[in-house]
């Protein structure tokens, strides 16, 4: 079963996911721009659900500005950290954790002032009518006028990265039907080393939200640098004198529809 396998990949994961947007300035990309773009769209106040938030980089960061947050996630060690992290930080009182699943929230109608699912929450989901079903919860969950944050794991950074990486020349020999699925399709299975996964491309993300809100921006989150993750962090660590340009060029492309379709992550931000 799929959502077994996923929780128990992220279960075995477990404080990785909580280090992996900070671990390095490439990583960093991600929580850097998602944060742009929160500052710029989230209310100024109320109640926000992250979403399969994890171990809660972004609830309590979220927190810690004076938000209430619920953060709800499938995996019960993912909410443990989360609150042994939030009770350091001093935001415990400020949060609600809640296991459970996109599908299915267990939450009233128009509920929330802002909704985020980010990560590749939805990619986790494989079967398209589990995704539907996700989009559907998630928007009737949220306020109507108020902001939706939704960020997928990108199938052409995957089918790039297929070129250059040799674990994926040893699917592309050993395993030639389920290469091709992930790479054109984006049905990933979980057989090879990652957990099941579904790889979005641009159209597809904005397809499946686009009658249940107003789409506002589509922004590609390590963006240009997607394709040399090592590559930037040499340049970020090796030359401090570039990090100011760096970073201009990144906000110079990151909604370029091709850059975000390129990007290893990217993210919907829409309205009710």
């Amino acid at each position: 079963m799929i959502e077994h396998k996923v929780k128990k990949f992220y279960t075995e994961y477990g404080i990785k996911e909580w280090r992996r947007l900070v671990k390095d300035p490439f990583h960093q990309l991600e929580w850097k721009t998602s944060w742009l773009y929160l500052d710029r769209y989230l209310p100024r106040k109320g109640t926000i659900l992250d979403a399969g938030g994890g171990p809660g980089r972004y609830t309590i960061e979220l927190a810690k500005r004076g938000y209430k947050v619920v953060l709800l996630d499938l995996v019960p060690k993912f909410l443990d950290i989360a609150k042994r992290n939030a009770k350091k930080a001093g935001v415990l009182d400020r949060i609600e954790f809640v296991e459970g699943t996109v599908e299915d929230l267990p939450f009233d109608d128009n509920t929330f002032d802002a909704v985020l699912s980010l990560g590749g929450v939805l990619s986790h989901l494989v079967k398209k009518e589990k995704r539907l079903r996700a989009a559907d919860e998630l928007t009737r969950v949220l306020k109507p006028g108020k902001p939706l944050f939704i960020s997928v794991i990108g199938r052409i950074h995957v089918s790039m990265l297929a070129t250059i990486k040799p674990g994926y020349h040893d699917d592309m020999i050993n395993h030639p039907r389920a290469f091709m699925k992930y790479c054109v399709q984006g049905d990933y299975y979980g057989n090879f080393g990652f957990t099941p996964v579904h790889l979005y491309d641009v159209d597809e993300l904005e397809n499946e939200f686009n009658d249940k809100i107003e789409v506002l921006k589509m922004v590609g989150l390590e963006g240009v640098f997607s394709p040399n993750p090592k590559a930037y962090n040499r340049m970020y660590k090796n030359k401090p004198e570039t990090r100011d340009i760096l970073w201009k060029l990144h906000l110079a492309t990151c909604e370029d529809k091709c850059v975000v379709a390129t990007s290893q992550h990217f993210m919907l931000i829409g309205k009710k």
